[in-house]
């Protein structure tokens, strides 16, 4: 039983029990001293042992939940994240357990991003690592040459983890807001076009590229930046296009915005899989495996990075499918004027 629970403000509660215990005192000492005969210290100590048991009825279940904090801060300084206090009233006490309930579950699901982070970040960092550990091995003991081949499997790995670590920098920077932007219009089709030519460098000369942007269409925003989110889009089309293969580009303005789109033709996103292939190391099943059954997998950060470049210049990303297969892959933008 909480007499005061429905109340929503600490200060009535206070001032309730406070005047309670004076008129529980005052109303004992008379009783005492007129009724009872008894001397008035009798009375008043009556008085107040009854205030003190009306003041703790009345303010029952008041300070639990500080209490309870309390012992769920000390919890916490010791590596224990998670822990939950009981909301027990709806004054400021209660508006502060929530808020600390709030708290807890953001530092419990920080602390498993963290972990999951590490161990993301060893599994990557393991796998080129072990691959290079392995060529040199077969070198140093003789076991292989070092001809032309091996070595191409070790620049391979070499870039790999390079790519990796360069994506951790953008991730980390771009979390902790310290990636500066430099916002000013620039040309979409420029944008397209270097993206494509740098993706021609590493992809199979089987793979096509096509281009379809108006010359003047223009993006307000940062052109590095922007440029770096359709070169992850186009290496993906690249990674799980077929042999030979079609990478489609397109941009087009409408409503004070532009639309950017990349298309491949390879199996495509599973309808699951097209939210959640946007978050830190996630790589769904449906696209490890390509047409021609290479594993092409990457470390589940290009898209990631991309979404946070452009969430950050007020636009949008999203993952869709074709027909008959493939992936179609829609980005939006602020228009700036001509």
């Amino acid at each position: 039983m909480r007499p005061l629970q429905s109340l929503s403000s600490l200060k009535l509660k206070l001032g309730i029990v406070i005047v309670a215990a004076v008129w529980i005192t005052a109303a004992a000492t008379i009783v005492a001293v007129r009724w009872l005969d008894l001397p008035s210290i009798v009375g008043a100590g009556a008085g107040i042992a009854l205030a003190l048991a009306c003041a703790q009825l009345l303010a029952r279940g008041t300070t639990k939940p500080l209490r309870e904090m309390a012992g769920a801060a000390s919890a916490m300084a010791r590596g224990e994240h998670g822990r939950q206090v009981a909301v027990t009233s709806n004054d400021e006490v209660g508006e502060l357990a929530r808020a600390f309930n709030r708290m807890t579950k953001e530092l419990a699901e920080t602390d498993r991003l963290r972990r999951d982070l590490v161990a993301n970040v060893s599994h990557e960092l393991r796998t080129p690592l072990g691959a290079l550990q392995a060529v040199l091995e077969n070198v140093v003991d003789g076991v292989s040459e070092p001809d032309p081949e091996t070595l191409r499997t070790m620049l391979a790995q070499t870039r790999r983890l390079g790519r990796l670590v360069t994506q951790l920098l953008d991730l980390s920077r771009l979390e902790a807001g310290e990636q500066p932007f430099d916002i000013r219009p620039f040309a979409i089709a420029d944008v397209m076009q270097n993206a494509a030519r740098e993706a021609r460098l590493h992809a199979p000369d089987d793979v096509v590229f096509s281009i379809d942007a108006p010359a003047g269409l223009l993006v307000e925003g940062d052109s590095e930046r922007i440029q770096q989110v359709v070169t992850n889009l186009v290496e993906n089309a690249v990674r799980y296009s077929p042999r030979p293969g079609h990478v489609a580009l397109r941009a087009s303005g409408a409503d004070g915005r532009v639309v950017l789109e990349v298309d491949d033709e390879g199996p495509g996103i599973a309808e699951g899989d097209r939210e959640r292939v946007f978050e830190r190391f996630y790589r769904g099943d449906g696209r490890e495996q390509v047409a021609d059954g290479a594993d092409r997998g990457g470390a589940g950060l290009g898209l990631a990075i991309a979404r946070w470049i452009v969430d950050l210049h007020g636009g949008t990303i999203r993952a869709e499918g074709r027909e008959p297969q493939g992936s179609h892959m829609v980005v939006t933008l602020p228009r700036a004027r001509s």
